[in-house]
């Protein structure tokens, strides 16, 4: 195994930055518009959401009724 230097370090790292420089210029700036609508037919994402908004609703009527003076 070599011996890790600051500058086998700096190389490694240098390297790392241009790879990443290279897939941020390949990446559409509108990519998460891809996905809009992938689980509209699903059962299970609908159950998803369902409960999500009940543990909002919850969530907000907490904060209601700590908010109202007794």
């Amino acid at each position: 195994m070599t011996e890790v230097t600051l500058e086998s370090l700096a190389k490694r790292v240098e390297a790392l930055e241009i790879a990443l420089a290279r897939q941020e210029r390949h990446r559409s700036p509108k990519d998460w518009r891809k996905v809009v609508g992938m689980f509209r037919d699903s059962e299970f994402m609908r159950e998803v959401d369902e409960e999500c908004q009940r543990l909002r609703e919850a969530e907000r009527e907490a904060a209601r009724c700590e908010e109202s003076p007794e």
